[in-house]
């Protein structure tokens, strides 16, 4: 399946955070995680003239922005440009 985002919109893969744990070892479950941007790295871009960003990018993302969609076995966000926080340069 291809997805090729509309305007303004971004295709974000979603990167999986680790396992959060204490200084202890101890795994938290999921519902004790605090939420947080999530990470990802855009796979395709809108129709819009000008992005702040390219494929390939890693970025982050607001909390809760976007919809969810699943291609394959992966996670990604179809979210709007102004929902991605920053380009990440590592």
């Amino acid at each position: 399946m291809t997805v090729k985002p509309l305007g303004n919109r971004v295709l974000v893969r979603a990167i999986e955070e680790e396992e959060r744990r204490t200084p202890g070892g101890i795994v938290l479950p999921e519902a004790v995680k605090e939420e947080k941007a999530v990470r990802g790295e855009v796979k395709a871009l809108g129709t819009a003239e000008k992005f702040d960003m390219s494929v390939g990018d890693k970025v982050l993302i607001s909390a809760y922005a976007g919809t969810e969609i699943r291609i394959g076995e992966e996670k990604h966000l179809l979210v709007k440009t102004t929902d991605v926080l920053a380009v990440i340069e590592e």
